[in-house]
């Protein structure tokens, strides 16, 4: 993959435990940076389709590694195209790309 596949823009959000009024620990999203990022659809495999039967979309996630994607981890959430994905693993290193697997 190189960067000219990159087209869409994608906002990585981090998982935050705020107290509320009451004194109620509630789970919020912080945004922790956009950047570049390419969006593959997977389809085919047993999973993928027993993933529709349930109405999710697995896809793979592709963005350049960088200093603040290092902090990915798989409880973070990406936004693309005002659709939300869950991160379902880690971020692993593709040569110079970080991709992960995604649902939403």
């Amino acid at each position: 993959m190189n960067a000219s596949e990159l087209t869409r823009r994608a906002g990585f959000y981090e998982p935050v435990e705020e107290v509320d009024a009451d004194g109620m620990i509630v789970q919020g999203w912080t945004l922790q940076f956009t950047c570049a990022a390419h969006i593959r659809y997977l389809r085919g495999s047993e999973a993928v389709m027993q993933a529709r039967l349930q109405s999710k979309a697995p896809a793979v996630v592709t963005i350049r590694d960088f200093a603040a994607a290092r902090q990915i981890t798989s409880e973070w959430r990406v936004e693309i195209d005002d659709r939300t994905f869950d991160l379902k693993e880690d971020p692993r290193r593709e040569d110079a790309m970080l991709a992960m697997l995604v649902e939403d």
